[in-house]
């Protein structure tokens, strides 16, 4: 595996952006330093998000700062799995919901998923990465589940909602930083 680049601060990075897209520089700065909801739950969802959409930069600048803002290795771990068992299972539930077969629907995923349910740290907090990921994948099914899931374990619509602006802001902010 290759190892994610760490070479630049976050205000470096932002710095890297053109004026076209200083709404994107704003947006994440902020998203990153709202205090409305847990460090965990913030960097986590950016890490997730950026290492679901291969941003080697972005990812490694993402992870550095949640590092230094006090975000745990367990949380780091957990935003990680997510990316990378949604991209799996996004594939998988959003071919089956395309094709609208229901004999695909009645075959079972036989796909590994375990990790979800074993976090290293904060069972609701991967449940949001995954959501994310879910909503930058497209996979509607997936983001229902996770939905359902959060609200069920009493996370707050306002919570989730961040989540999906943080992903909404992430996935913009790749395409300029890689």
């Amino acid at each position: 595996m290759n190892p994610i680049d760490t070479t630049m601060t976050m205000d470096q990075l932002l710095a890297t952006l053109p004026d076209d897209a200083k709404d994107l520089r704003l947006n994440l700065r902020s998203l990153l330093d709202d205090a409305g909801t847990t460090p965990e739950r913030r960097w986590g969802t950016a890490v997730a998000v950026a290492t679901a959409l291969g941003a080697r930069t972005l990812a490694g600048t993402i992870e550095s700062e949640a590092r230094a803002a006090g975000v745990g290795d367990g949380s780091i771990a957990d935003a990680k799995a997510a990316a990378a068992i949604m991209g799996m299972t996004n594939v998988y539930y959003r071919f089956r919901h395309l094709v609208g077969d229901p004999v695909y629907g009645s075959m079972a995923p036989r796909l590994r998923m375990q990790r979800l349910a074993a976090p290293k740290a904060d069972a609701t907090d991967m449940e949001l990465f995954a959501l994310a990921v879910s909503a930058v994948n497209n996979c509607e099914f997936c983001v229902k589940a996770h939905d359902r899931k959060l609200r069920d374990h009493g996370v707050d619509v306002a919570t989730i909602h961040d989540a999906v602006r943080m992903a909404s802001v992430v996935h913009a902010t790749a395409a300029f930083t890689g």
